[in-house]
């Protein structure tokens, strides 16, 4: 099955382009396309953004405010939600996806406004990197009750109201969804259950007319590791009673706020594109370049090739690369 694997890679690799696996796969100039007059503003769709205070949830915010809608901003500090409340067409909600009761608030404050909920954008996170052998069961709960239980509570929490509009929810997933790095197995699993967590909830809500995708960014400038990096060392990953001490202290050392990579508009914009194209994409891969794009699409064709080339060797070549091509004509 060697020909085989070697074929789905070139087929694959052939489309990345009509994937959107690459730095441009998202819409650039949806300013211009989605731009309302001042006499509309009253009747702006309401959109909920979890995790609005840096990163990518900031910049979707910052983007979706002015491109026509209106903007529940969910931070949980109070220097946070003075900054988003003073972005136009920006209400700061204080949010923390863990907390039942914040939930509840921000359900009540929504309804309170009016304007009911068109959109929900799940995109709070946060990262544990750990040996999986030594992680601890407090940082692991952690990693899945923000990544992982967040968007199922907050979800649950606002289901009525986006069936009510027929809106559109969609989480922030990770090319981390598709792949596996040493000492990334908990924050890599939470993400690869976010596909899970689309997929099937895209099938639940279609009944009620509620469209659901997951945006899987690569890397992007955020301050995810600023606090990833305070809570691991202080967790004593990197001291010699570790097993990984030295590659641990290699991780744990580099620059905690990613300000190497690029500004996540590319990923905004995708949101914006899921919020506002006809017929929204479910998977939306973002990337800064073509190389972290054909990382994220080798990793998933390579499951492929060892589901074809098992012991049973069910289906032959031709057969797969059929497959492989009816998948890519549905994508399109």
């Amino acid at each position: 099955m060697h020909h085989l694997r070697l074929g789905l890679l070139a087929l694959a690799l052939s489309t990345l382009g009509a994937l959107g696996l690459n730095a441009t796969s998202a819409p650039q100039d949806r300013e211009a396309e989605a731009a309302v007059t001042d006499d509309e503003e009253s009747s702006r769709p309401a959109v909920l953004v979890t995790g609005a205070s840096s990163g990518i949830g900031r910049r979707t915010t910052e983007v979706l405010a002015a491109n026509g809608f209106f903007v529940y901003a969910g931070a949980r500090k109070d220097a946070d939600l003075a900054e988003l409340n003073a972005l136009e067409n920006v209400q700061g909600i204080r949010l923390d996806v863990t907390d039942p009761e914040q939930i509840a608030a921000a359900v009540a404050t929504v309804e309170a406004g009016g304007r009911g909920l068109f959109g929900l954008i799940n995109n709070a996170g946060v990262a544990v990197v750990a040996p999986l052998i030594e992680v601890t069961d407090a940082d692991l709960e952690f990693q899945f009750d923000v990544n992982v239980k967040g968007p199922v509570r907050v979800t649950r929490a606002f289901a009525d109201l986006l069936i009510a509009s027929g809106g559109r929810m969609a989480t922030t997933g990770s090319i981390s969804g598709f792949l596996a790095w040493e000492f990334g197995g908990p924050y890599t699993m939470s993400k690869h259950a976010i596909e899970s967590f689309s997929d099937t909830l895209a099938a639940e809500l279609a009944p009620f007319g509620v469209a659901v995708g997951v945006v899987d960014p690569g890397n992007y400038r955020s301050q995810i590791g600023v606090s990833m990096r305070e809570r691991l060392q202080a967790r004593g990953y990197a001291t010699e009673g570790s097993r990984y001490a030295e590659q641990m202290e290699a991780r744990l050392s580099g620059p905690g706020d990613r300000d190497q990579y690029d500004e996540p508009d590319d990923v905004a914009a995708a949101f914006l594109a899921f919020l506002t194209d006809e017929a929204p994409r479910r998977r939306t891969i973002v990337t800064p370049n073509r190389a972290e794009a054909e990382m994220t699409l080798r990793a998933a064709i390579a499951r492929v090739a060892e589901i074809a080339s098992g012991p049973q060797e069910v289906f032959g070549e031709d057969e797969v690369l059929e497959m492989v091509k009816a998948a890519l004509d549905g994508a399109r």
